[in-house]
């Protein structure tokens, strides 16, 4: 890139690329979450997540660990559980704000951002006062599901 590259070459620019770290599903709202190494994905969403089907936006959440990382510094831990911050899948290596009006592939699945995964109160009853501020910008992504497949451990996350 030139240095008069133009700020919509500099967007389309990301040849960076993820890997799963983390997988987990939760069954019904407000139980564990489940971790497992494979994950079927449908037009709906996960398989075995009680988010499949409810709204075609948010069909699976995603966070970074590097965000993790930071969330976990903010609450002046060592570290943090990823099943606390509810998401169903954690990727390193690629900034998930940058997929913004992008499809990317994970594993034969083919997802589309559609917006950020912002707290929820929850994260008050779970890391105590100041949880939700903690991870106010730091909570990731929503997608929705453009070609169903699977997902497994340490598959590329890849923009399109």
């Amino acid at each position: 890139m030139s240095e008069q590259s133009t700020l919509k070459q500099l967007i389309e620019n990301l040849p960076q690329q993820g890997r799963v770290e983390w997988i987990g599903v939760r069954a019904k709202k407000r139980a564990p979450l489940d971790i497992i190494d494979r994950a079927i994905v449908s037009e709906q969403g996960l398989e075995g997540d009680h988010y499949a089907g409810r709204s075609g936006n948010r069909n699976i959440t995603l966070i970074q660990r590097e965000h993790i990382d930071a969330i976990a510094s903010l609450l002046h831990k060592k570290n943090i559980n990823p099943a606390d911050l509810r998401r169903n899948i954690v990727v390193s290596g690629i900034n998930l704000l940058a997929l913004k009006d992008r499809e990317f592939k994970i594993g034969s699945v083919t997802l589309k951002m559609t917006g950020l995964c912002h707290p929820c109160s929850r994260m008050e009853e779970t890391f105590g006062a100041g949880g939700y501020n903690a991870v106010r910008g730091h909570g990731g992504i929503n997608a929705c599901v453009i070609t169903p497949g699977v997902i497994q451990l340490n598959d590329k996350v890849i923009a399109i």
